[in-house]
C-alpha cells in the first residue's frame, strides 16, 4: 500500500487543520512554512514526490496555477467546498486550489476520494 502523500501551501501559513484530517484518514501531510507558502506548492509536490497538492489563498488559485504553469501538474481551481475538491481529484487534478478553508474535513475527503480513485 502506497502512502497518499499531500503537499500543503496557504498564503498565510496555515494549513494544521487540513493536515490533521489527511493523517486521520492515513495519508502523510507536509505544510509548507511560511507566509506565501502557496506559491511554492509545485515545487514542494516535484520534491517530495507528492499524490496531490492543496493551495489557500483568497483568489483560491495562485498557487495551484503556479503548480499547472511551472510543473505541468493539472489544476482546478477557485475552489471553495469539500465537494468541488473531490469532485476535481475524481477529474484527475492534482493541484487543487482553494479558497481560505482549513478544515480537517477537507483533508480527510480529499485522501478518501484519492484513495477510491486511485487505489491505495
Amino acid at each position: 500500500m502506497t502512502q497518499v502523500i499531500v503537499v500543503i501551501g496557504d498564503r498565510l501559513g496555515k494549513g494544521q487543520k487540513v493536515a490533521a484530517g489527511v493523517e486521520k484518514a492515513g495519508g502523510k501531510a507536509i505544510v509548507i512554512p511560511g507566509v506565501a507558502a502557496d506559491m511554492k506548492l509545485g515545487d514542494v509536490m516535484k520534491a517530495e514526490g507528492a499524490s496531490f497538492g492543496i493551495s489557500f489563498c483568497g483568489s483560491g488559485g495562485a498557487g495551484s496555477i503556479t503548480a499547472q504553469n511551472k510543473h505541468g501538474y493539472k489544476a482546478k481551481y477557485g475552489m471553495r467546498s469539500v465537494d468541488e475538491g473531490v469532485t476535481a481529484i475524481n477529474e484527475g487534478a492534482v493541484a487543487l486550489g482553494f479558497g481560505f478553508m482549513d478544515k480537517e474535513e477537507l483533508g480527510e475527503r480529499l485522501v478518501q476520494a484519492w484513495t477510491k480513485k486511485h487505489g491505495g
